[in-house]
């Protein structure tokens, strides 16, 4: 059988509140209108996973504007809840937006990798759907991808789908995330993920059609290196049958699977028995993985490394 990979995984949110409006968002709060998460209570959420196979603690920010006077705090945060959450036994990975150079460098030292969709390099859509989301320009987040390659930071990255973009657009993109692999070789894997209507939205761009999702996979197989991993969501291709059709273009990997998806609250994952059982009817193993791929346990310092089943064994 084939194997596909996914990450038994736990959200921590810092905050949901964030400087950029992006009209198809479903996360975001007005800056002022969250409480933070607080460290007691993340402490209470992580100790409640005990004994449920959770690996990743995936730590998914809202984003504080870099000039912020908040931005400190914010920080701290974030930091904060990655070592605890590495010091209590599990696995951090952190996407917060775009970061300084100290700032990655901090949190390379307590997650065992990082994040950030690319969503898409064309400036165009800076006129559209971001045309309030400052940190959603396309070269701020290209050098993003630049930095945590400097920094040997293992690193996940990613389209939206769906967005506006055109054909060209979409392999303009993975052409932009090739080159960037080529020149660092730490991108870990590449999410395509189908942009799906929700609750929050506040513009009416429809779903990404699943038939249109095969042939962006087709089309990233093609052009991206084979030591990048593709990754779908599986709870945003609801029908089976069309995921299996990812799955047949290429897709190995079916990122985290979590109780709530905070970007896409509207769609729920199915549970992993099911999953799995259904996968194994068709030919496919899946299989639990950490937030950072074999190849790259190598480059984790010492401290991450060494909590690692195949260094402690």
């Amino acid at each position: 059988m084939l194997p596909v990979t996914y990450s038994p995984a736990y959200t921590l949110v810092p905050t949901y509140e964030c400087f950029n409006r992006c009209s198809y968002c479903n996360f975001r709060q007005e800056p002022g209108r969250d409480q933070w998460l607080t460290e007691s209570v993340a402490t209470q959420r992580l100790e409640s996973l005990a004994g449920q196979g959770v690996r990743e603690i995936l730590i998914l920010a809202g984003e504080v504007h870099p000039q912020s006077s908040r931005r400190k705090a914010w920080f701290e945060l974030i930091y904060n809840l990655g070592k605890m959450a590495l010091d209590m036994g599990f696995y951090p990975h952190t996407n917060a937006g775009p970061l300084s150079r100290s700032e990655m460098a901090s949190l390379k030292e307590v997650n065992f990798s990082l994040g950030l969709m690319l969503e898409q390099v064309s400036p165009r859509l800076l006129t559209t759907v971001h045309r309030q989301a400052p940190s959603k320009e396309p070269q701020l987040r290209l050098e993003q991808l630049r930095l945590a390659g400097e920094l040997g930071i293992p690193f996940t990255t990613g389209l939206l789908l769906g967005i506006g973009e055109t054909d060209q657009e979409v392999a303009d993109s993975l052409m932009a995330i090739a080159n960037v692999q080529q020149e660092y070789g730490h991108i870990q894997e590449v999410i395509l993920q189908p942009h799906s209507p929700g609750q929050k939205q506040t513009d009416n761009i429809s779903a990404y059609s699943p038939q249109k999702l095969v042939q962006v996979i087709t089309l990233a197989r093609e052009i991206l290196p084979q030591d990048i991993t593709l990754q779908i969501p599986p709870n945003l291709v609801p029908n089976f049958s069309d995921l299996l059709a990812c799955l047949a273009a290429g897709v190995r990997d079916l990122g985290g699977i979590v109780p709530i998806d905070e970007v896409n609250p509207d769609y729920h994952h199915q549970s992993v028995e099911q999953l799995s059982q259904l996968l194994k009817e068709n030919g496919y193993l899946l299989q639990p993985r950490f937030p950072v791929y074999p190849t790259y346990f190598s480059w984790l310092n010492p401290n991450l490394q060494q909590r690692l089943p195949i260094f402690i064994n």
